[in-house]
């Protein structure tokens, strides 16, 4: 807890709010600052299902220019196309769900069975997915690729490298 204290003000203005559910840091950059936050699966009497968020600014505006110019729809076509990749995005959500089930008290998991929420987290995947062939946010995959490496996080990395590389030949 002593390390969430050091990093509140830090954490608080990168996601330009306080954190709800804060747990833990769980990913951090390069220069050892927080990259990526855990929170509990259960936030103001709730469901939570997005186990990772993702604080690091550069990378945030990173992926806001990718969604902003049209890059999950590029991506969602290579899902569409690729049953491989499909099968990569099932076994990483069943990878998050199995992640975030441990992360759950007994507690938890009494409360969201007793409010008929535990759907939430059995029947969706990383960042709350329902549909395991979406991708739907580049953010919340992102967050995850820090803490474990994924499919998507992979394509973005791929973007990152591609687009790097175009802008050093401009």
């Amino acid at each position: 807890m002593e390390q969430l204290d050091q990093w509140s003000d830090y954490i608080t203005h990168a996601l330009g709010r306080a954190p709800r559910g804060l747990r833990e840091i769980s990913a951090w950059t390069a220069d050892g600052m927080p990259a990526v936050i855990r929170v509990a699966p259960v936030v103001d009497g709730k469901p939570f299902p997005t186990l990772y968020w993702l604080i690091d600014p550069a990378w945030n505006l990173t992926l806001d220019r990718l969604e902003a110019s049209g890059h999950i729809a590029a991506i969602q076509q290579q899902v569409d196309q690729s049953s491989v990749l499909r099968l990569r995005m099932r076994e990483d959500h069943a990878r998050y769900r199995r992640t975030r089930d441990a992360f759950m008290t007994a507690e938890d998991k009494q409360f969201l069975t007793a409010k008929g929420m535990m759907s939430a987290f059995t029947d969706r995947g990383v960042g709350g997915i329902v549909d395991p062939d979406r991708v739907r946010c580049l953010h919340t995959w992102y967050a995850a690729h820090w803490v474990c490496p994924n499919s998507i996080g992979e394509l973005v990395d791929a973007l990152v490298g591609s687009k790097a590389q175009k802008d050093l030949q401009d």
